[in-house]
């Protein structure tokens, strides 16, 4: 039996880096600074005849179906799309972040992990994790009751002299946070500390970051970014992880360069 020959043309794409960075925000996409994609500029052939979008259909349908199964985090977390901030995607703790261009990871017995300035040694972010019986932060109190105790037992020395400003509740894809706010004073400095507690998957995580208090002004903008990017990513499986990511790369391929099938 003879088959009927088909013949396909590549046609230009219309995908934009605007379109790339959203797919970076939904959470389908690596930050470019990561994997080094870039939009396609004048790279298929011209001149594309009359086709079935059933290709076309058929990617959109399959990326749109995967989306639901990554995590999707919030903006800020792929802050580093401007540059000034690289992330973080801890797949094994479960977590998220960005912190600024420029600051190196240093090891700190005690934490999960630490990066900072390597000229400003106060300026940092660091991710603690301890195991918990507990399944919400608000199991354990009130915002300000909560991080009152943290900042005295744990995230200040006992020689300095700690003043809580702020403590309040949040929610990120409907999972509980307490952010808060504090100063840790020093007979030679005073650190300003931003933070955020929440409790998942048996741990209770505890970012912090902060910054000399002569710099703060300087320095609150990105702190807070930093901390405002902290989420709890959604446990998928290593198989299923793996279905999407190709399904995402496939999305991706086909709208660089349109494949349509076109039938004599």
């Amino acid at each position: 039996m003879t088959k009927t020959p088909t013949t396909c043309d590549w046609i230009p794409s219309k995908v934009t880096e605007e379109t790339l960075n959203e797919y970076v925000t939904m959470g389908v996409l690596a930050a470019k600074e990561v994997i080094h994609w870039r939009a396609p500029d004048h790279e298929c052939p011209p001149e594309p005849q009359e086709a079935s979008p059933r290709w076309q259909v058929l990617v959109v349908g399959a990326a749109v179906a995967a989306v639901p199964l990554v995590s999707r985090p919030a903006p800020v977390a792929f802050a580093a799309a401007d540059g000034k901030f690289m992330p973080v995607i801890d797949r094994m703790a479960d977590y998220s972040f960005v912190y600024p261009f420029g600051w190196q990871e240093v090891f700190v017995q005690g934490q999960d992990k630490v990066y900072k300035d390597v000229i400003e040694p106060l300026e940092s972010v660091s991710i603690n994790m301890i195991a918990t019986t507990k399944e919400d932060i608000r199991d354990l109190g009130p915002p300000d009751q909560v991080a009152e105790a943290l900042v005295r037992k744990v995230l200040s020395q006992p020689t300095q002299k700690t003043k809580l400003i702020e403590a309040k509740e949040v929610h990120i894809d409907g999972r509980a946070y307490y952010t808060f706010e504090f100063t840790a004073q020093d007979p030679n400095f005073t650190r300003h500390v931003l933070g955020t507690i929440t409790i998942a998957n048996g741990k209770f995580y505890t970012p912090a970051t902060g910054a000399n208090e002569r710099r703060w002004d300087k320095m609150k903008d990105r702190l807070h970014t930093i901390v405002d990017s902290f989420k709890i990513e959604t446990k998928v499986s290593g198989c299923l992880r793996l279905c999407v990511d190709f399904l995402c790369c496939w999305f991706v391929h086909f709208q660089s360069c349109s494949w349509r099938e076109v039938e004599h």
